[in-house]
């Protein structure tokens, strides 16, 4: 048996007397490239696990295993570094930079000059910059961002920040990428682009973990789906035995049907 991209092992978060977590199994197997989705009512604990799972938050208990390591209360930075990096909900910009300016900030986790050879522009730094540069359009070009390259973010719609947030996230070069509501607030239409265009960041071989409020996006672009209810699983599934779960049902009780795509 392969041993799974990443696994969560009876993860538990306690805040004082509230539980937010508790006892979370989860399994991102292979191959690479698969889309697994974390979904739940309000309140469910669904941010706590990602906080968990990309390192800010430390569990009461429980492990987290990057392709086998115990990754478990490792800083943020050293565990994007191992090749699990999460985007927010709210995309960090700098107003008057473009959006391959924001690519190529990203990806300096990954330059090989020193700070002191980056000032002086030393050989080593000015390829750090060619190349860099060079997969930061390539991402663009990935997220059909290549036309907005030279906008600055203040001038983006919400649809293309959206897309710029995973792109700058894609820049750490993940093998897992966790997506925090990525659609939250954009319209149908560019909802549906924001599902096709994160197909194809899975399809170039980057696993998908996401949690996300818009249940048609969500039966549309997931392999597997995890339901967290009050703070522990209740179900896993595909699309197909999620809608037909009665725990997840009685779950979402009270909630539109057309809205959870049940």
């Amino acid at each position: 048996m392969s041993t799974p991209i990443l696994e969560a092992r009876g993860l538990t978060k306690r805040f004082g007397g509230l539980t937010a977590n508790e006892d979370v199994n989860l399994v991102l197997g292979g191959p690479p490239g698969q889309v697994v989705a974390v979904i739940g009512p309000n309140g469910a604990g669904k941010s706590t696990l990602f906080k968990m799972l990309a390192g800010f938050l430390a569990p009461s208990s429980g492990q987290v295993l990057l392709h086998g390591q115990d990754i478990t209360g490792m800083k943020p930075h050293r565990i994007a570094r191992l090749g699990l990096v999460r985007t927010f909900q709210e995309t960090t910009t700098f107003p008057d930079l473009t959006a391959l300016e924001h690519v190529s900030l990203a990806h300096q986790l990954h330059r090989e000059a020193s700070d002191l050879e980056v000032v002086l522009g030393t050989k080593r730094a000015r390829g750090d910059e060619q190349r860099l540069g060079t997969e930061a359009r390539d991402i663009l070009e990935l997220m059909e961002l290549s036309a907005a390259a030279d906008t600055a973010a203040r001038h983006l719609p919400q649809g293309l920040l959206r897309l710029l947030g995973i792109a700058m996230g894609l820049a750490a070069r993940p093998q897992v990428l966790l997506l925090d509501e990525p659609y939250a607030g954009l319209n149908p239409e560019e909802t549906n682009r924001a599902v096709a265009i994160t197909r194809k960041v899975a399809a170039s071989g980057v696993s998908v973990l996401l949690v996300e409020h818009d249940m048609k996006a969500v039966m549309a672009i997931s392999d597997r789906i995890h339901v967290l209810y009050f703070g522990r699983k209740i179900a896993e599934g595909t699309p197909e035995e999620i809608r037909a779960d009665p725990k997840v049902i009685e779950a979402y009780l009270g909630q539109e049907d057309e809205e959870l795509g049940l």
